[in-house]
């Protein structure tokens, strides 16, 4: 029962009394009966300003606990001209005010630091309590390598190889970096914010590819120009000595100076092979900026067919054309690098298929602007996985570990985005995106 109702039960039986009084005393004594009516009608007047003065609060009361349930903070109420009423409504309204404020500060700073996260070089994942992805910034969907939209949902747990197992397990004080197929190193960290007296989790993933690409250039440049130098001054000298000596083969017996040429041609054209050897890290060191203009992808890509045709014919290699259009296919690169680059994928592909036979794939497509070369050799395993495009490293006994480094750097160099990975169906898929 609400005390409007409590008030008008008490007054409509005491006035019902009154009245019945008064109708008695109409009879008995008219004077008195002209008395009763006067005071009941001033008290009639009495109770209605008792009545307003006491309701008032209530109402106002009642409209405030609305107005903060609905959090409705732009309400505001005026003065009545009763003082202890007139100062709870400038207090409310000053509490209405600094509500408000403080609403509109709080979302200011809220779309701030969206803004910030959305703008951030790191990437950046806010988790549900139950682990899965809240939000992600730009730089967490490239990384990750999938749209925002399609995150948001996902268990970190469940995610794509390697950052499934990678996140999973953050619990480790030094999570050891993340490497990706495309040769980008990432570090993640995960730390808790208080979202409504909740422990919430966010991950945040920095990019150590370029960091980590400049010490290894610091480190291998000075190596390299310290042994080119070297080399090459001593077997400059070496050859220049071992070309005189030739001069001195008819001092010698006729049975002597065939071994004795073959002696100094073998040793002249071994210093020749170590000096190439040496020209060969040395390119690394030399690479110059690219110069990018139009060039015909589908072009380029069947010079390099017919340059390693010989190659694959003697290896039984059967090359497999899905280009996107017949005629041009234009992207902006620098001609001789990107050819380079694409040399060295292709003869990467042939010696995983060795001697035995095999296919190779060759796919462009114009949405997005991408090439695809597939092989079915030797398939890539975890292990070597981690160490691609790392700077002499190789799985070949012969290898000097800097073809797939120099891919690297010519594609980083042009901003393309780059991937090689063992594919589903077991085959070894490089992947090249040339809008970045």
């Amino acid at each position: 029962m609400s005390l409007r109702l409590k008030l008008l039960l008490f007054l409509l039986p005491l006035y019902a009394v009154l009245v019945t009084l008064a109708a008695q005393a109409r009879t008995t004594s008219p004077a008195l009966f002209i008395a009763c009516e006067v005071v009941l009608l001033g008290s009639l007047g009495l109770a209605w300003q008792l009545y307003q003065g006491f309701m008032q609060p209530m109402q106002l009361i009642e409209a405030g606990t609305a107005a903060l349930q609905a959090q409705d903070f732009n309400l505001r109420f005026t003065p009545v001209g009763q003082p202890g009423l007139d100062q709870l409504v400038e207090v409310y309204n000053r509490m209405l005010d600094a509500l408000r404020q403080e609403r509109v500060s709080q979302h200011e700073q809220s779309v701030l630091l969206e803004r910030l996260i959305q703008a951030s070089p790191a990437g950046i994942l806010i988790l549900t309590f139950d682990q899965r992805i809240a939000s992600a910034n730009a730089a967490a969907a490239r990384a990750l390598g999938q749209p925002a939209g399609t995150l948001v949902g996902q268990a970190v747990a469940a995610l794509p190889a390697p950052w499934g197992a990678a996140l999973a397990g953050l619990g480790a004080s030094q999570p050891p970096p993340v490497r990706l197929p495309g040769g980008q190193t990432y570090r993640a960290a995960a730390a808790h914010f208080l979202d409504r007296g909740f422990q919430r989790r966010f991950v945040v993933l920095e990019e150590l590819t370029d960091e980590i690409r400049a010490q290894e250039k610091q480190t291998y440049e000075q190596l390299i120009r310290l042994v080119a130098h070297e080399v090459n001054n001593s077997i400059g000298a070496v050859n220049s000595l071992l070309g005189s000596f030739q001069a001195y083969a008819p001092q010698l017996s006729a049975a002597d100076q065939a071994d004795y040429a073959q002696g100094l041609a073998v040793s002249i054209a071994r210093n020749t092979q170590l000096a190439d050897f040496v020209a060969g890290y040395a390119r690394l060191v030399r690479l110059p900026p690219p110069t990018p203009h139009p060039l015909d992808l589908h072009a380029l890509l069947r010079d390099l067919g017919q340059l390693l045709a010989a190659q694959s014919a003697a290896q039984g290699v059967a090359w497999h054309w899905q280009l996107a259009l017949a005629g041009p296919l234009l992207v902006q690169a620098d001609s001789q690098q990107l050819t380079q680059a694409l040399l060295n994928v292709a003869k990467n592909a042939l010696e995983a298929i060795g001697p035995g036979g095999g296919n190779v794939w060759v796919r462009t497509t114009t949405q997005p602007l991408a090439l695809r070369i597939e092989n079915d050799g030797a398939p890539l395993t975890a292990a070597v996985s981690q160490h691609l495009f790392t700077p002499f490293f190789s799985t070949k006994a012969g290898g000097q570990g800097i073809g797939l480094t120099l891919v690297r750097d010519i594609l980083l160099a042009h901003g393309f985005a780059f991937r090689l990975e063992a594919g589903a169906d077991g085959r070894t898929v490089f992947t090249l995106r040339f809008g970045g």
